[in-house]
């Protein structure tokens, strides 16, 4: 179905510990899950739903009002986890699936949760300065969804691999770019008239995946202070992880060196390589890895 100029590499599994992918994917089903059970709660109770938009769904969308947003900052990432719509969800999650899979096979599954989270935020302090600052720039008094963060996936991969390709057998294959430039079509065409403000909401994710994209390429990883930052709070919160690592490194005894030349040695060497370039990307792989990955495909290995 695709093709890329790069080596294929080990896969990033569905059932994987902390796939980035699915736990995004989890944050935003079980918010889904739980606005409408608690929905539900009220038109059984017959609550007016005016009450249920009120006292609950208000506490987590973003509002475009500056002085509701102060008393309520927490809606700058509680906004992006929420849908009420299922279509919206359907939509949002879709399109998700799409770019974050991509994104998680070209460049590693550590890089998609910040690029999300980057994207989402940069959107939301858009909206709200266009909201505030613009007169008439926007029809809604909130925003909601996982829209601009995927704004900022699908443009930080397309920047990445522009040319990985779709269906080869469809005269030579379909470019990503081209599904983006659709994607974005379709992303706008459904903001409807007066929504500026979400307009130029979605426009600063995507200058913010570009931006990531384009500082990676030159060897600067936005994503670097998040991850270093999870891995300090794993620890923390896990010291048995941590001291269980060191006492298997002090008591570890070896006969021969690492990469020693034996029987085994070029499967050892290819799986340590594959790791990486799933952790880190095919980029982060130096020449003499390159090189070792060609030879290995070469042998059919």
């Amino acid at each position: 179905m695709v093709t890329s100029a790069s080596p294929r590499k080990k896969k990033t599994l569905l059932g994987q510990p902390n796939n980035g992918l699915v736990l995004l994917f989890a944050a935003n089903m079980i918010m889904f899950v739980i606005i409408h059970m608690v929905s539900v709660i009220y038109q059984l109770s017959d609550i007016p739903m005016e009450q249920f938009h009120r006292q609950v769904l208000n506490w987590l969308v973003l509002p475009a009002s500056a002085e509701a947003f102060a008393a309520r900052p927490w809606t700058l990432l509680t906004h992006l986890f929420t849908h009420f719509g299922f279509w919206h969800l359907v939509s949002s999650m879709v399109w998700l699936w799409f770019f974050g899979y991509l994104l998680q096979d070209m460049i590693g599954n550590n890089k998609l949760i910040p690029v999300y989270l980057y994207g989402a935020v940069a959107g939301a302090l858009v909206f709200l300065l266009t909201a505030n600052l613009v007169p008439g720039s926007n029809s809604a008094d909130s925003v909601m969804g996982a829209g601009a963060a995927v704004m900022a996936i699908a443009i930080a991969i397309t920047v990445i691999a522009p040319d990985y390709r779709f269906f080869p057998m469809i005269n030579g294959g379909i470019p990503l770019w081209v599904i983006t430039v659709v994607y974005v079509l379709i992303d706008f065409s459904t903001m409807g008239k007066g929504n500026i403000a979400i307009a130029a909401s979605h426009t600063g994710a995507a200058a913010t995946g570009f931006l990531f994209a384009r500082q990676l390429r030159k060897g600067r990883d936005w994503s670097l202070w998040m991850n270093r930052l999870t891995d300090w709070l794993n620890d923390l919160f896990n010291p048995e992880k941590k001291s269980g690592g060191q006492k298997n490194r002090l008591y570890y005894r070896a006969d021969r060196k690492p990469f020693e030349k034996t029987a085994n040695i070029t499967q050892q060497r290819l799986d340590t390589i594959l790791e990486k370039i799933h952790r880190h990307g095919y980029d982060q792989l130096t020449d003499e890895e390159k090189a070792f990955l060609e030879r290995a495909s070469r042998e059919d290995l």
